[in-house]
């Protein structure tokens, strides 16, 4: 049987900065229905990849294809429509607007509708349901008219990944998901990341540093190191890999 097409892939993407190559003909294929946990040491391109990914970044050369076709010129907000979705390192919010106000703009942008979220909110109540429905995923329903610029650092990221969720994208990119996070509040995004894996027709990209988190998540690794990409394969065995034990992990140990 023929192996199905994949959902992402870059083919040799490449952006530099002068001279410097953040990322450097970067190849990679990615399959419908998993979980890529995208590892490196800092400086080795990981968020600069995810950038040209979803399209905060203009790639210098080679392409990004979504579904077989080339989305390398389009912007970020066109990317999104086609079903890229992108959660931040740093949090992305409406920082004046309530946390339901901020989810349900996003659902109102799924279903088409206008930005006019005022009036829309009096007539559409199903709107203010899917989003309420949203915010009980990340356990933020109680936090619902609070303004988005009152919540602590760490129920701001479960607020960006509520509006990740109302925007029901086919790919889900997490950056570092449970940076700045207490512990107490990390198992409520992880998580929700293995329930939108369990889903079996959605795709995740995951920028982390904690290899436990990867441990637990990733179906599939690869590493960046000084903008290549060095390994690519199962979690055990890139993680004993002699490449990234000296790239990564031994950096790690010796800092």
């Amino acid at each position: 049987m023929a192996e199905a097409a994949p959902i992402l892939e870059t083919r040799d993407l490449t952006i530099r900065f002068g001279g410097h190559a953040a990322v450097d003909g970067v190849s990679c294929a990615f399959a419908r229905g998993t979980l890529t946990a995208i590892v490196g040491p800092n400086g080795a391109g990981k968020t600069t990849y995810f950038n040209l990914i979803s399209g905060q970044l203009r790639a210098s050369a080679g392409a990004v294809l979504l579904k077989g076709e080339a989305i390398t010129g389009l912007g970020a907000p066109a990317r999104a429509r086609r079903g890229l979705g992108r959660a931040f390192q740093l949090t992305n919010l409406f920082p004046n607007l309530s946390v339901l106000e901020n989810v349900r703009l996003a659902v109102q942008a799924r279903a088409g509708i206008g930005l006019d979220f005022l009036t829309m909110a009096a007539r559409r109540g199903d709107l203010a349901e899917r989003a309420v429905a949203h915010l009980a995923r990340v356990k933020l329903a109680d936090r619902a008219e609070a303004p988005a610029a009152a919540l602590p650092h760490g129920d701001q990221r479960k607020l960006e990944v509520a509006i990740l969720l109302a925007l029901e994208p086919e790919i889900f990119m997490f950056d570092e998901p449970t940076a700045g996070m207490s512990v107490d509040e990390v198992p409520v995004i992880l998580d929700l990341i293995e329930a939108i894996k369990a889903e079996g027709d959605k795709t995740i990209l995951l920028v982390e540093h904690k290899m436990d988190v990867v441990r637990r998540l990733a179906d599939r690794v690869i590493v960046l190191h000084n903008g290549a990409l060095v390994a690519d394969g199962a979690p055990a065995e890139v993680v004993a890999s002699p490449i990234v034990q000296e790239a990564y992990l031994g950096l790690r140990a010796a800092s």
